[in-house]
């Protein structure tokens, strides 16, 4: 059966839900909590070591532990080597997180991510022999376009027009939460297919790589709730759009891209457990 709708409005959806999210996020975030981030830059180096590095590390031993067929191992480092999830901030903050932390983290492995992935891209070629290639270029135009632009545009009408941005930001979030339930009941039915076909062994990785995320973030994210919570879900929350991007340039088989939606299902719901406990404590920080 063929899909009834037409095959912009998937991407067309995704972009303003995001865009409606992040933006609604930036007008609640003062530019001085920012800043003081960095005051503690051995906690920001340590969530970028779990986000960059040590997630798509488990993804490969995870990968090779259950020996999955080679197009499924690829989508899924496609997907570990692709971070900064643009609803991951809602998630974080949602989940107690600091409101100057899960934002800076969140930009700061945006931007890593236009030097990670293309080298993370590189290893995936020696350990399984591909010949893929991303250019940082058309990776910064992905991340500025979808997330750095519409938070920067809410941090700057919070700042500028701050009765503009209270009346806004209550109503952008309502907008945000139907658009997003609107975008997944979208996705699991533009992509049924996939999902009805995923394997035991792939969900079974995909499951184990996001809770193996979930662990290392949370371990290495201080002892505080409000930077711990956040490590971790940013840690486990890939970003679809750069693994997309990836395989679409690089004219991937199908059999590799079908894998990137059912990666999404799977972490969705794995992650949801841990978000609802640490949302249940409540935002603290030294």
């Amino acid at each position: 059966m063929s899909d009834p709708f037409p095959a912009w409005l998937l991407p067309a959806l995704a972009a303003v839900t995001v865009f409606t999210v992040m933006f609604s996020i930036g007008l609640g975030i003062a530019p001085r909590e920012l800043l003081l981030v960095w005051r503690r830059p051995g906690l920001m180096l340590k969530a970028l070591l779990a986000v960059l590095v040590l997630v798509p590390t488990i993804a490969w031993a995870v990968c090779l532990a259950l020996d999955l067929p080679r197009a499924v191992a690829v989508g899924i480092m496609l997907m570990a080597i692709a971070p900064g999830a643009p609803l991951a901030l809602q998630r974080s903050l949602g989940a107690g997180g600091h409101h100057g932390f899960a934002p800076t983290l969140q930009i700061t492995v945006a931007v890593m991510a236009v030097v990670s992935m293309p080298l993370s891209v590189a290893v995936i070629n020696i350990v399984y022999d591909t010949h893929a290639s991303i250019s940082p270029l058309q990776l910064m135009k992905q991340v500025m376009m979808v997330q750095l632009l519409p938070l920067a545009i809410g941090v700057a009408t919070g700042r500028w027009l701050p009765r503009a941005a209270g009346w806004l930001r209550p109503r952008l979030g309502v907008l945000g939460k139907a658009l997003l339930a609107l975008l997944v009941l979208y996705v699991a039915f533009a992509f049924r297919q996939d999902l009805a076909r995923a394997g035991t062994g792939m969900v079974l990785a995909m499951a184990l790589v996001t809770l193996g995320a979930l662990a290392l973030g949370h371990a290495l994210g201080g002892p505080d709730p409000a930077t711990r919570t956040p490590v971790a879900i940013v840690s486990a929350a890939r970003n679809p759009g750069l693994a997309l991007l990836t395989a679409t340039l690089n004219a991937a088989p199908a059999t590799v891209t079908a894998v990137i939606p059912v990666y999404i299902f799977v972490s969705a719901i794995t992650m949801l457990p841990y978000i609802l406990w640490r949302g249940r404590r409540g935002p603290r920080i030294a």
